[in-house]
């Protein structure tokens, strides 16, 4: 069993999204078999389901005047920043599959969340940086310790359409965290954001590239599946499942 892993480069969120939902359409069709696509964005803001206009902090005219998109989409969760520097992560996964975990004819949302996260927190480990799960807050976050409060280092929104993942996570690897003073990330108001490249050992900063690397690793160690890189959306969807 293996899982599709495709390296998008820096591409828009609007064809971000496009490309999420051919990979979709073709996934659900059974013309490919499960998927990963790894990317970076441009500055963007993005509203899940269960956001509020009011986390978002900066004014319309200062998004427009930056170039900075709103966009308001399915997946869980509140409000979200993406940026260059931050590794997001699309994965495109049949839930009725042979899975880890599984039990009964799928594999819940909440379990296939946990199993993201567990991706994000050794992810983290193969830098040096200790992190965590926090009951009740999805995502990944650093340890606390003494008057040293725990920081959010990478979040997670998916949704599931007729067993169907999409959506999916975002690491803070060298992100500028300035941007986030345009939000209250994922409406969480009394923590602060992070990244690998602050918390890293310093003879283990990351790059955007090892962090992709460590990040396929870790996925196909989780989802016991052995990942399959392929070089285009066209030799991606000329695979067979």
């Amino acid at each position: 069993m293996f899982v599709n892993l495709l390296n998008l480069g820096r591409v828009s969120y609007t064809d971000g999204l496009a490309i999420q939902q051919r990979v979709i359409a073709a996934r659900k069709q059974n013309l490919i078999g499960d998927t990963l696509l790894l990317l970076e964005h441009p500055p963007v803001l993005t509203l899940g389901r269960n956001s509020s206009r009011a986390n978002v902090l900066a004014s319309d005219e200062f998004l427009q005047q930056r170039g900075i998109e709103l966009h308001e989409v399915n997946r869980g969760g509140d409000v979200t920043y993406h940026g260059p520097g931050q590794l997001v992560g699309y994965p495109i996964i049949d839930l009725r599959g042979d899975l880890p975990g599984k039990k009964g004819p799928h594999l819940g949302p909440v379990d296939f969340v946990r199993m993201l996260e567990e991706v994000l927190i050794r992810t983290c480990g193969d830098f040096g940086v200790m992190a965590q799960r926090i009951s009740k807050r999805t995502g990944v976050w650093t340890l606390s310790g003494g008057s040293i409060q725990e920081k959010k280092i990478a979040a997670i929104g998916v949704h599931v359409s007729q067993g169907v993942t999409s959506h999916g996570f975002a690491l803070n690897v060298t992100t500028d965290l300035r941007d986030f003073d345009w939000i209250i990330p994922c409406g969480i108001t009394d923590r602060q954001v992070t990244s690998l490249e602050l918390e890293a050992d310093p003879d283990r900063q990351p790059t955007m590239e090892t962090a992709l690397n460590a990040t396929a690793r870790n996925f196909g160690r989780i989802f016991e599946r052995q990942m399959l890189w392929c070089e285009s959306m066209d030799s991606l969807l000329a695979t067979s499942a």
